[in-house]
């Protein structure tokens, strides 16, 4: 029990350098350790049996090295740049592979528990995940690709371009055509208006 208490002790130490736990502690008056750790628990329920789990790990995905992207960008010091660049090629990486295996993963037991673990590991400055599958695997392939890439951007460029000069076109000739139709139907209205009330002036 001491080991429990010497732990707990150790972790609001630390959890004292967040302001916003310090005020969750006194709306409910749960320390913030245990909030923590229930918190936790909580999470790592949601992602073990995959409730919710993938909204999860795209926000965990997203905002945390979001945040620390911006304030490496604020920064006038340069080095943390560097770090969160590779994250986001990595995260990209990762996110391609994704899209074209994601009827395979479906089946795999507690993907999403693996996927959150994974991209913990990728972008905290502890481990540096990111910057390890980068250097050693990511970096030569990259560069060994680069001119076929930049190829199939350019192409996909231009196929996009042509795709939308042809929406474009297609919806001028459709708007054009609807205005004409709209003025014809207006214009035979008012004739037939016209020839109406002449007709009513001769039958007085």
């Amino acid at each position: 029990m001491d080991a429990v208490k010497d732990q707990l002790k150790t972790i609001r130490a630390k959890l004292d350098q967040v302001p916003a736990l310090h005020t969750a502690e006194e709306k409910t008056n749960v320390p913030k350790e245990y909030l923590v750790i229930g918190g936790g628990f909580f999470l790592f329920f949601l992602v073990f049996f995959g409730i919710g789990a993938g909204s999860l790990c795209s926000i965990v995905g997203f905002v945390y090295p979001a945040f620390k992207s911006f304030e490496a960008i604020e920064k006038k010091t340069r080095g943390d740049d560097t770090q969160w660049l590779i994250y986001w090629v990595v995260y990209a990486f990762f996110s391609i592979i994704e899209v074209f295996t994601s009827v395979l993963l479906y089946w795999i037991p507690f993907y999403y528990a693996f996927k959150l673990a994974f991209l913990l590991w990728a972008m905290l400055p502890q481990t540096k995940g990111a910057k390890f599958l980068y250097d050693t695997f990511l970096k030569d392939f990259l560069k060994k690709n680069e001119s076929r890439i930049d190829a199939a951007l350019n192409e996909a460029k231009k196929s996009a371009g042509t795709v939308a000069s042809e929406a474009a076109a297609a919806t001028a000739d459709l708007s054009a055509s609807g205005i004409s139709a709209a003025a014809s139907y207006a214009a035979k209205n008012s004739s037939s208006e016209v020839e109406k009330e002449e007709t009513d002036k001769k039958d007085d």
